[in-house]
């Protein structure tokens, strides 16, 4: 294209140099103009092509550049988390023993029944405690007669004190006496000391039951007033308190449930060094079950406006002192330059770590390469990247 432009002026130039008419012919004038015209395009092509070969050479010359990518640091909203084991438990769940000797009359639940505080759960055989009571309930009614009839004569005067005191005495006696009997007679009927579920049947109609091991009638569960306890280390101590939001997962159920510590312990068990907290498990649908193995987590530390990095970009100088990469704001090109900046860390979550010191919100940090760069390095930016 070059030759041909040449040529072209060549014969422009050469035409221009012959004799000159003080008024030239139409054609010689339309040729002089076109002339002029293609000069214009020649001088706006030739301005064209110096910036695209400009372009390229500044393009080429950043072919070799370390590519990173890199990402403005914002502040966020931190919480960490200390991370125990536990397992769900509840403190109603017992087995329900008879307190009386007899046959079991009757079971008056079904497994997996809904119960309430003192509802008769079983009948137990009572038929002679019955008969003894009837008697000594009659003569409890002949001894209060009698006391009452002493009573009166001893305030008019009549009879003597022995027979007041006797009177009074016989009544005391008899009625202590059917007071005991009929509270052996309750324990007959087999009574739910709290509200809960029946989870277990553990006797059958007619088997012959007394008080003491082996002989449970029931399991009783309240599955309201869960909660998981988790021993928690000592080091703990100060930032675990009562009241602090905690996380409690159970993997079996895929469940996340969100609650607080309800009580946190005062002794330091000497064998793990750890105390003892307790975090409340809400279970309205009932789902959550004893024993079911738990992940809690127990905020120990927030911060609403933290500086949070990946770890990955952190490295470690001889000195101890942690460090990362920062780069200026990339030209049109990507091309900036890797500065090394030491700064401090505090906790950790996860894959991210707060900075405390040496960064500010709005600076950006090496993400990818960060492991390659050195401290003055032209780097090139290839993609912000928008998510750790």
């Amino acid at each position: 294209m070059k030759k041909i432009l040449f040529a072209l002026s060549a014969v422009l130039w050469i035409s221009s140099c012959g004799p000159q008419a003080t008024e030239l012919p139409a054609e010689q004038q339309a040729l002089i103009d076109q002339r002029a015209a293609l000069k214009t395009q020649i001088e706006t092509l030739e301005s064209e092509l110096q910036q695209v070969e400009e372009a390229l050479t500044a393009w080429e010359s950043t072919d070799n550049l370390q590519l990173i990518t890199a990402r403005d640091v914002t502040t966020s909203a931190f919480e960490h988390y200390v991370d125990l084991q536990g397992d769900v438990t509840t403190q109603e769940n017992i087995l329900i023993y008879p307190e009386l000797s007899g046959t079991l009359l009757e079971i008056k639940v079904k497994k997996g029944q809904q119960v309430t505080k003192g509802q008769v759960l079983a009948r137990i055989d009572a038929a002679s405690l019955r008969a003894q009571a009837e008697a000594l309930r009659a003569a409890t009614e002949l001894a209060k007669t009698t006391y009452e009839r002493q009573s009166a004569l001893w305030k008019q005067n009549i009879g003597s004190e022995i027979q007041y005191l006797q009177a009074k005495t016989n009544y005391s006696a008899q009625k202590g006496q059917l007071d005991q009997l009929e509270r052996t007679l309750a324990k007959a009927e087999v009574r739910a000391p709290f509200s809960g579920i029946v989870d277990e049947l553990l006797q059958d109609p007619g088997t012959v039951v007394a008080p003491g091991p082996g002989s449970a009638l029931f399991r009783l569960i309240n599955l309201k007033d869960m909660y998981v306890a988790v021993d928690v280390p000592e080091r703990y101590i100060g930032k675990v308190q009562k009241g602090d939001k905690a996380l409690v997962v159970i993997p079996v159920l895929g469940d996340t449930i969100t609650s607080t510590v309800r009580e946190t312990g005062n002794y330091i068990a000497p064998a793990n060094r750890s105390f003892n907290a307790e975090i409340a498990v809400p279970n309205a649908q009932n789902a959550i079950k004893p024993n079911l193995n738990a992940r809690v987590l127990i905020r120990d530390y927030e911060n609403q406006a933290a500086l949070m990095v990946p770890l990955s970009i952190l490295s470690e100088n001889a000195q101890g002192a942690q460090y990362l990469y920062v780069v200026s704001a990339p030209d049109e090109n990507g091309v900036t330059q890797a500065q090394q900046r030491t700064v401090t860390t505090g906790l950790a979550q996860g894959n991210l770590i707060e900075i405390t010191s040496g960064l500010s919100a709005g600076e950006w940090v090496v993400l990818e390469g960060s492991r390659k760069v050195r401290d003055g390095q032209k780097v090139k930016v290839i993609a912000p990247a928008d998510e750790q």
